[in-house]
């Protein structure tokens, strides 16, 4: 198993069923980063180096967020424009996630079904999480298969729990 950071990002996550019961079943995995951004910054003042040094620690980074507004939460993005760097993460010298996987992990409230051009978001999850690709593809990352779980106001608890379980199997991978 690679050492894998999880870059969680929730903005309420003591009211979320899915980012938290995925988290703490995360939490049991030996070589399991758990980092809550909205934990760890509250004024959304990143401490660069810190991130970077954590980052460049780990051999898969993962981005897990509710999808919502097509996109990941704010912290996230400010994440993203604070620690990839020109210089760090990308440019000529910036070398230092090269080789590294990057993987998203997202929830989604809508059904599986509401992703495509006859979805009411029409658009498949594919197109609308091009920006990661781009950002994994530019810092030299190999992009994996996102974990995603579709429908999650209409899941049961045994569901929840079979999706954590089925996340912590893909990162054992």
């Amino acid at each position: 198993m690679k050492r894998t950071l999880v870059l969680a990002a929730h903005p309420n996550l003591r009211e979320s069923k899915i980012n938290r019961a995925w988290l703490e079943r995360l939490a049991g995995e030996e070589k399991v980063t758990i980092h809550d951004l909205y934990a760890e910054y509250p004024d959304f003042r990143i401490h660069v180096e810190k991130e970077q040094e954590l980052a460049a620690s780990h051999e898969r980074l993962v981005f897990q967020f509710p999808f919502y507004w097509y996109s990941s939460p704010a912290i996230l993005k400010e994440w993203q424009d604070a620690v990839l760097t020109y210089g760090w993460a990308y440019g000529s010298a910036g070398k230092a996630l090269h080789g590294k996987e990057f993987m998203l992990a997202l929830s989604t409230g809508g059904p599986e079904e509401a992703y495509g051009e006859g979805g009411y978001n029409r658009y498949p999850i594919g197109e609308l999480l091009r920006p990661f690709q781009a950002m994994a593809n530019l810092t030299g990352m190999t992009f994996l298969p996102p974990f995603l779980l579709h429908g999650v106001r209409t899941l049961s608890d045994e569901q929840i729990r079979a999706s954590a379980e089925a996340l912590a199997a893909r990162l054992s991978e």
